[in-house]
């Protein structure tokens, strides 16, 4: 199937839902696991799924996305990975995108787009996050952010100095400590190995997002 890496994460989350719960998701639902910011976002993309012939839409129903292909043959195309530390994941657990990777270190380039999505207790996370990042890098290691974690982003624009912060800097995304100063703004890495980043008054930077925790899959 020609679709995007987005695309195949809201269908690894249909066939998911359809799994455990006999019945598709919404599109509401679809837009708020995905972190849409309109509803508009989840048609758009479930009209290129039904275009490139892995669903088939039934007008006039609130839940009316059928998949072509049967659910078991789903694991053939697209990954649904369950990170379960605790052992067990209850019935209103958190179904998250992981929607690409984050420096713990020097900033990288957002990969963003996955064929994941992961179940998630929302016990392990403070505030409720709307995504995943995954980490490269141990810049972080002194807060317990290792590479390879998982780590819940709650999507905001507005921080406080002290918090770990998913933030941009011109192209770039990083998790860095932020403080704010009278004249400068400094993401502060938690390893004395690395420098804290000064952020440029030229640059173009925005805060994506609050850390609040991480899971640690099997490695």
């Amino acid at each position: 199937m020609d679709i995007t890496d987005t695309q195949r994460t809201i269908l690894a989350l249909i066939a998911q839902r359809i799994e455990a719960e006999g019945v598709p998701p919404s599109q509401t639902e679809i837009a708020r696991a995905m972190g849409f910011s309109s509803v508009r976002a989840a048609q758009y993309h479930l009209e290129a799924l039904e275009q490139a012939g892995a669903i088939q839409r039934m007008p006039g129903r609130a839940r009316g996305i059928r998949l072509v292909a049967p659910v078991e043959d789903m694991a053939e195309t697209v990954a649904v990975e369950a990170v379960d530390p605790a052992g067990a994941v209850s019935d209103d657990a958190l179904r998250l995108p992981v929607l690409g990777q984050v420096a713990a270190g020097r900033p990288i380039g957002a990969d963003i787009g996955s064929d994941q999505v992961v179940l998630l207790d929302r016990v392990f996370f403070s505030p409720t996050p709307d995504y995943l990042l995954k980490v490269k890098g141990d810049s972080m290691r002194d807060e317990g952010i290792f590479n390879g974690d998982l780590i819940g982003v709650h999507r905001t624009h507005d921080a406080r100095s002290g918090q770990i912060v998913v933030a941009r800097i011109d192209d770039e995304i990083t998790v860095k400590l932020l403080k704010i100063g009278k004249d400068r703004i400094r993401l502060l890495p938690r390893n004395p190995d690395y420098a804290p980043i000064e952020v440029e008054p030229d640059q173009d930077f925005a805060i994506e997002g609050l850390y609040c925790g991480l899971v640690r899959p099997n490695r």
